[in-house]
């Protein structure tokens, strides 16, 4: 069980010998806590996270030998199983998950203001030294100019996860939901596991890291009720919040 939680740096047997797991299991009511290290209770817990009658080939990962819940994903790189598998980032040598995502947007963040302090550096370096012949400050404009490629990459790649981040996804589900099996029948522009922008930013930036959070899938009504165009009434009543 514990493979399936992000940040373990070592592969353990699917009946953790290091106790119990403290997991936080939402739903429509109030979370409730599951603590306990058996194969058996976990594999319970993680079947009931599938509404009945939804179409998976099987959430045992193969590699890990270990019952995937919903929105949990191998990384190869790594070589665990991560819950809310975002990516794995190259720039961290590690994947992004649910653990660690709200500290990869603050690192994306501290790196945009970064660059673009240093580019307002660059160009109050130039303006003081107007006068001088371009050729002169070569350098400094080829330094400028790769510099605001960076910052055009880095703007749109905070921008995308911040879209991530008020909608509760992930990349992965972004980019692979035709081929994650629970995933295909959810009509498009419908965010099955949003609870609301407000909710999600909470959930994002406030919650324990030390509580991992299990998300169940919706049921029909509830992927209906995502499904509904907004109306008036909806925006006075904060549906999107």
């Amino acid at each position: 069980m514990s493979e399936v939680v992000n940040g373990l740096k070592q592969r353990q047997p699917a009946s953790s010998q290091n106790g119990s797991l403290n997991v936080v299991i939402e739903g429509s009511q109030s979370g409730r806590n599951f603590q306990g290290s058996n194969p058996s209770s976990w594999t319970k817990l993680v079947m009931d996270m599938y509404p009945p009658g939804t179409s998976i080939r099987s959430c045992t990962c193969s590699y890990c030998n270990v019952e995937q819940p919903p929105r949990a994903k191998h990384c190869h790189d790594c070589d665990k199983c991560v819950l809310q598998f975002d990516h794995h980032c190259l720039w961290l040598g590690s994947c992004v998950g649910q653990d660690n995502h709200c500290k990869f947007w603050w690192y994306i963040c501290e790196e945009t203001a970064l660059c673009l302090w240093t580019g307002i550096l660059y160009i109050m370096y130039l303006k003081a030294n107007i006068s001088r012949a371009w050729w002169k400050d070569a350098i400094m404009i080829l330094l400028l100019i790769a510099l605001s490629i960076v910052i055009i990459f880095l703007l749109l790649l905070l921008l995308f996860h911040s879209y991530l981040v008020l909608t509760n996804q992930t990349t992965y589900e972004l980019v692979r939901c035709r081929r994650i099996p629970y995933l295909r029948r959810i009509p498009e522009r419908v965010y099955p596991f949003s609870k609301g922008i407000c909710r999600n930013l909470y959930n994002f930036c406030c919650v324990r890291s030390s509580i991992y959070s299990l998300e169940p899938l919706p049921s029909s009504q509830e992927l209906e009720e995502k499904a509904r165009p907004y109306t008036c009434l909806d925006i006075l009543a904060c549906r999107c919040c």
